[in-house]
């Protein structure tokens, strides 16, 4: 029997279709798909910090901790009103990590005009707008440390990070 070229391939793709579908339908593959949609979503196993009681807190001034590690500064302030973010009575405590997104230099938390500046190449960042950059060389936010208010007792505590600290691929070491 002769076969055309035209027969030839349809014959040939039709059997490799079949086997992809017959690939495709196993647990391997649906595994692997669901790790390809997901590829970019990551829970890290962050460990709860207590960094702070409310009544230590003053309004517009930073309140220094480290989270997740000891190598990972950051501030705690509460702004007097509520803002994207915050928590607490008033919804008005924020967190962020202090190391500037551009090249990592700590940035410190000016009260007259409630940002974070970087000494070393003038960034910006809103601390009233989730720490989103105004100006300078960063061109991301910076992170912001995820909070919790427990109101029994008045503590706030540190859950995770929104962002990536400065200088790491992941923020726990």
């Amino acid at each position: 029997m002769s076969l055309s070229r035209r027969q030839f391939l349809k014959l040939t793709g039709g059997a490799a279709a079949g086997a992809t579908v017959t690939v495709a339908g196993t647990p391997a593959a649906q595994a692997a798909q669901a790790a390809r949609t997901d590829a970019g979503r990551t829970t890290l196993p962050y460990t709860p910090k207590v960094i702070a009681h409310t009544a230590q807190l003053r309004e517009n001034a930073p309140f220094a901790f480290t989270f997740p590690d000891a190598s990972s500064p950051c501030a705690v302030v509460k702004m007097g009103t509520p803002v994207p973010g915050g928590v607490g009575p008033e919804r008005d405590i924020v967190a962020f990590s202090v190391l500037c997104t551009h090249m990592g230099c700590p940035v410190s938390y000016d009260s007259a005009t409630r940002e974070f500046r970087c000494p070393c190449h003038f960034s910006t960042f809103d601390a009233e707008k989730s720490g989103q950059m105004i100006s300078g060389q960063a061109t991301e936010k910076l992170p912001a440390i995820v909070l919790d208010y427990n109101a029994s007792d008045g503590t706030v505590r540190a859950i995770s990070v929104d962002g990536l600290i400065y200088g790491r691929q992941s923020n726990l070491l």
